[in-house]
């Protein structure tokens, strides 16, 4: 069943661009596609900072297997709309880019797939747009968690590792920090993207697990690492501890050299005003009866799904969830793809059989 593909190399892709909304506001949304036009559909959201292209080896392995595969550059980045308008990045607006990218295809369902912010437009999506759902996996972010807001992530806070007098915000102190610093904070990002990328993009260590993130001082300290007056030069980051192949790291680079961190950053300023719309818009009682996918990664410090309280919401609220946990930091999906790719292989093989390649075709 499985297949092994060669994750060095990036394949050619279709490109596809959507227009939506109306003639005061237009916006568009970018996205890759690959695999057969029939095959069962699989939608990629990646997160902060990012483009489309960093799910090429979930994109290359499934499309493989018959799947179609799309992936878009989410509103903020690449090549879709990158506005500096922070309400362009609220959960309610970005969630009608992905819904014009599925009326795109001319499908009414997909399995969708979050990783990261995207998982914050995922479990979104299924709360307040089932009908759209065959079926969700999330990767690192858990659902009803980060949708939910700041609120909800503090809540969840291991206490053990963060005492409430030392780490007040926990690993979320970043979060509280760019929220009220956005403009300095967006102006040190954009000082040295590059370093700042090669810092990002680094692998997960088994050092992590059980220790206080690097995020966790940010509002102590008056900035990131340690308050420090620039992000780390590019040579202080070895190009080997970077996970996305140099073809791919290079392109993220540009794009976000293209759009700044501005547009990316605007998502975090929305958490309020999203966990908001999903009280008010869902549709189940913050509750899922799809076929759920998570995937843990061990040694994410900051979303710590294992040995911290982060999903235990999503434990107690999802009727039909598969979990793995792989060894591997916050981009488990880039640091160890065979796995992941092969543990959702089997989930959608065995929890969601109709959708899988040859079993029914759709009509379009």
């Amino acid at each position: 069943m499985s297949t092994t593909l060669n994750f060095t190399t990036v394949f050619q892709y279709e490109e596809h661009t959507v227009t939506y909304g109306n003639s005061s506001d237009v916006k568009q949304i970018f996205y890759l596609a690959a695999g057969p036009l029939l095959g069962p559909l699989l939608i990629f959201m990646h997160g902060w900072p990012g483009i489309s292209l960093e799910w090429y080896p979930q994109l290359q392995y499934f499309a493989a297997l018959g799947f179609r595969v799309i992936a878009p550059d989410m509103p903020g980045y690449g090549r879709s709309t990158a506005r500096h308008i922070i309400s362009d990045y609220t959960q309610e607006q970005i969630m009608k880019g992905m819904l014009a990218l599925l009326a795109d295809t001319g499908r009414d369902q997909a399995i969708w797939i979050g990783h990261d912010q995207g998982a914050n437009t995922l479990w979104t999506l299924a709360n307040t747009q089932p009908q759209v759902f065959r079926a969700a996996a999330g990767i690192s972010v858990p659902y009803n968690s980060l949708e939910l807001g700041l609120v909800e992530l503090l809540s969840s806070v291991n206490r053990q590792i963060y005492p409430i007098d030392r780490y007040p915000y926990g690993q979320w102190s970043y979060m509280v920090y760019d929220d009220t610093n956005y403009d300095n904070v967006t102006a040190w990002f954009d000082s040295d993207i590059l370093g700042i990328m090669k810092l990002i993009h680094t692998l997960g260590s088994p050092d992590d697990v059980g220790k206080p993130a690097f995020t966790s001082d940010v509002v102590r300290d008056g900035g990131w690492l340690g308050g420090a007056p620039a992000p780390p030069k590019p040579e202080d980051t070895p190009d080997s501890a970077v996970h996305l192949i140099p073809p791919v790291f290079n392109a993220v680079v540009a794009a976000m050299e293209n759009t700044t961190f501005g547009p990316g950053n605007a998502w975090f300023r929305n958490e309020a005003a999203n966990r908001a719309f999903n009280l008010a818009n869902n549709k189940n009682n913050l509750t899922l009866d799809i076929p759920v996918f998570f995937v843990n990664a061990y040694w994410d410090a900051i979303c710590d799904t294992v040995t911290g309280n982060l999903a235990d919401r999503m434990r107690r609220t999802c009727s039909d969830l598969t979990e793995v946990v792989i060894n591997a930091g916050h981009w488990v999906n880039a640091d160890q793809p065979e796995k992941v790719n092969s543990a959702m292989e089997r989930w959608i093989f065995e929890k969601v059989t109709d959708f899988w390649p040859g079993r029914a075709l759709p009509t379009l």
